[in-house]
């Protein structure tokens, strides 16, 4: 639905939308797709468009990119401009607006809204790069150029960071987790507005449960190392679904039982989570759509006990009472996901109980809440 049918007060209201690159379907855009479906006549503004990357509804979007779009490699390694980006954003030039409604991981919310415009910007975290997963990206046994210059860029993109964390109107948070960074980087309040998930498209199956499933960007802060390792070391079958930087590195880590699938078309996912004995989530996330994917699909998630996960998980023994949906480990070693996995395999779960879990995070509810939002900040409240 748009947001005009959700809340009439948003009706003929200009929006432009700001996202900080369009170079595949994750979490983020997923969130941009449903600002599209609000908003049907809003222009995007973006770093770096790879065309035919993104779903056919943003593709359909009149779509403006930076200057970096022009820069060598930019569509596959726009992660190594990273210093420019602030420079990049800073001069996309928005039309004429009411709203300037960011999606941003990076520096989306440091997009200039027009004159008499409100930004309400969608924080999916603050730039995790320079500020608490540093180390994971360009400490000690990370490679490249980028490990050389962000020493010197660091302390600059920190200071631009909060500086343009002042010209957002209104944040919003996709976790909890989330608002107490923004709380503690920039000195703001965020509402919460869980992101979206499309419980729709998956369900349990019947189908036997005979493999553990990780699926996600293979990168640093993910650490699906730890599941390659726990089920390497165990002789237990993994599946993991994705692609990135850190390939080749599980790949010599892993053991005969561990597949590697690369990027798998969104028909294929309901079935592999739906195959799959629990989803091994393994990294501190901002919130995680995957553990609601495979909950919905009536899979168990073994989660670290940190991040948006203890937002979305339900573990044995709930203060609340609610019905288990996985299991959390504390620790980030092999040796404590192979124990909570020993003990996930003695629990008994409800596959329709798990869907209905997830349902409570469906696409409708965030489209609702944020058509609900933007009237609050377009009512001038926020600061």
């Amino acid at each position: 639905m748009t947001a005009a049918e959700l809340r009439p007060e948003l009706g003929g209201l200009r929006v432009v939308l700001v996202h900080d690159w369009l170079t595949g379907m994750r979490g983020g855009e997923k969130v941009l797709e449903c600002f599209c479906r609000l908003f049907p006549q809003a222009p995007i503004l973006t770093l770096v468009h790879a065309p035919g990357s993104a779903s056919p509804l943003i593709e359909s979007r009149e779509i403006h990119a930076s200057f970096l779009q022009r820069m060598p490699l930019a569509q596959s390694h726009y992660r190594h401009y990273l210093p420019l980006m602030p420079l990049a954003i800073g001069r996309l030039r928005p039309p004429p607006c009411d709203l300037l409604l960011s999606s941003s991981h990076c520096v989306a919310k440091g997009a200039r809204p027009p004159k008499g415009a409100r930004h309400v910007s969608y924080l999916h975290t603050p730039m995790r790069y320079i500020w608490d997963m540093y180390d994971q990206y360009f400490g000690p046994g990370r490679g490249g150029l980028a490990r050389h210059v962000m020493p010197f860029a660091r302390p600059w993109l920190r200071r631009w960071d909060v500086a343009t964390a002042k010209g957002v109107d209104f944040f919003l948070a996709n976790s909890h987790h989330v608002a107490g960074r923004i709380q503690r980087f920039y000195g703001r309040q965020a509402k919460v507005i869980h992101p979206p998930v499309e419980t729709g498209r998956f369900a349990p199956d019947g189908r036997p449960r005979g493999y553990y499933l990780a699926l996600g960007a293979l990168v640093p802060y993910k650490r699906v190392d730890l599941a390659v390792r726990a089920c390497t070391l165990t002789r237990r079958p993994l599946k993991v679904v994705g692609s990135g930087p850190e390939e080749a590195k599980l790949r010599a880590m892993a053991g005969p039982t561990v597949e590697f699938l690369g990027w798998r078309p969104d028909s294929e996912l309901p079935g592999l989570y739906a195959g799959a004995k629990a989803l091994l989530f393994c990294g501190e996330e901002d919130f995680g759509i995957t553990p609601l994917e495979a909950m919905a699909s009536g899979a168990p998630v073994i989660a670290l006990a940190r991040g948006g996960a203890l937002e979305t998980v339900v573990g044995p023994q709930d203060p609340q009472g609610r019905p288990a949906t996985g299991r959390f480990f504390k620790k980030q070693e092999p040796e404590a996901l192979v124990e909570a996995m020993e003990l996930l395999e003695g629990d008994a779960f409800d596959p329709l109980a798990l869907r209905a879990h997830a349902q409570a995070f469906d696409t409708a509810a965030f489209e609702q809440n944020m058509a609900d939002a933007l009237v609050e900040a377009l009512a001038g409240h926020g600061r």
